[in-house]
């Protein structure tokens, strides 16, 4: 019999095992960028195409970096569209986390004895 080698695997290691890791982290960091200039947008009541306008881009554009499935935008863009809506785009790196083993199922703890 063969153990199944994903058992105490993360998600993220599997992943990583497809190739597929930095893809979806991009799309997933992309996805909340896009939600957060929408909630600019929508708190300042700004339209699209005034955010395209004090851009200096076409509403094309700004669709495309509102897009959360499209994660090739450039820092520039994104740079642009935080400006436009008087805030600042902030990025940074940050270390991996180290990883960890999860710990072996040894069944259920024993109940204490009631008298």
């Amino acid at each position: 019999m063969r153990k199944n080698p994903r058992i105490g695997s993360t998600f993220d290691d599997f992943l990583r095992e497809e190739g597929a890791l930095e893809e979806v982290e991009a799309r997933a960091q992309k996805r909340v960028l896009a939600r957060q200039l929408e909630r600019l947008m929508k708190d300042q009541q700004l339209s699209k195409a005034r955010l395209a306008q004090r851009m200096r881009t076409s509403r094309s554009a700004l669709d495309r970096l509102l897009d959360p499935g499209n994660a090739s935008v450039t820092l520039y863009t994104m740079t642009s569209a935080a400006r436009a809506l008087g805030a600042r785009l902030d990025l940074r790196f940050s270390r991996v986390r180290a990883k960890t083993t999860r710990p072996k199922y040894r069944g259920r703890p024993a109940r204490a004895a009631t008298a």
